[in-house]
């Protein structure tokens, strides 16, 4: 669930679920698990000095963690949606970061950057929406330095077909997802060239969390969603979340993470 991808998906992010993903994930975040996810992501690759792209940025707190927090000396993010980026420059720039933090609004394509421009490429919830993930990882591959590191959580699916439950999730989200299991983004960054490939389920992290976020939503969050989105918002929100969270435990939405390195 995060803004943007490579196939023209426009202007999915209205206002009204940028608010509500705001209220239940925090401030900047269209992914769940905050600061805490961005920095479990990095994992232990230093970004002290270092140059960073963020794919499907969003409304821009996973930028601002990669610089405040982990030390990035320049990040770079992508979006399709300018509402987003907006949002995202408001963001940063109350962090005082403007000097780290850039955004640029792409169209699907080729990244427009040479190669070799980055130590490291990040990513959450995005790349869930990328149909041509084999020339993603490519662009990947090409823009990261040698010995640089694609690192991404992301939302994955199970290796059954869609059921009609994980049908009806997907038009409760009214987002176009082009999922692939965790061993097929294996493949896809083995044959791209990466090496030192990681790949992990997230080991029912986010099944737990979504079970009580539904809650919050059903419970103490639920004044607050009628006073900003209408009732019927509110309700929309919490069937699409008990809606996620049937996948979830069904294991048909599995969300985890991967990691690779470019060869130095």
């Amino acid at each position: 669930m995060s803004g943007g991808d490579s196939q023209g998906h426009h202007d999915e992010y209205h206002d009204a679920m940028v608010d509500l993903l705001e209220l239940v994930w925090g401030e900047g975040f269209l992914a769940p698990g905050g600061a805490e996810l961005v920095k479990e992501t990095v994992g232990g690759f230093d970004l002290t000095g270092k140059r960073v792209l963020d794919i499907g940025s969003g409304i821009g707190g996973g930028d601002i963690v990669l610089a405040r927090d982990l030390g990035a000396a320049e990040v770079v993010g992508l979006d399709l949606e300018p509402p987003l980026v907006a949002r995202a420059e408001r963001y940063v720039a109350a962090a005082g970061l403007t000097d780290r933090i850039s955004f640029r609004i792409v169209e699907p394509g080729p990244l427009g950057f040479p190669d070799a421009s980055f130590d490291a490429v990040y990513s959450s919830g995005a790349f869930t929406q990328i149909e041509d993930k084999a020339g993603g990882f490519a662009e990947v591959f090409r823009v990261l330095r040698p010995g640089g590191v694609f690192t991404v959580y992301d939302w994955m699916r199970g290796p059954e077909p869609y059921s009609d439950d994980m049908r009806t999730w997907f038009k409760l989200e009214g987002l176009t997802y082009a999922m692939e299991t965790l061993e097929r983004h294996g493949e896809l960054l083995r044959a791209a060239g990466f090496e030192k490939i990681e790949l992990a389920d997230d080991g029912g992290w986010y099944r737990e969390r979504c079970r009580a976020e539904l809650e919050d939503l059903k419970g103490p969050l639920k004044p607050k969603m009628l006073d900003l989105l209408g009732a019927e918002q509110t309700a929309h929100f919490i069937e699409n979340w008990r809606a996620m969270l049937v996948v979830l435990e069904k294991g048909e939405l599995r969300p985890g993470r991967y990691r690779a390195v470019k060869p130095a």
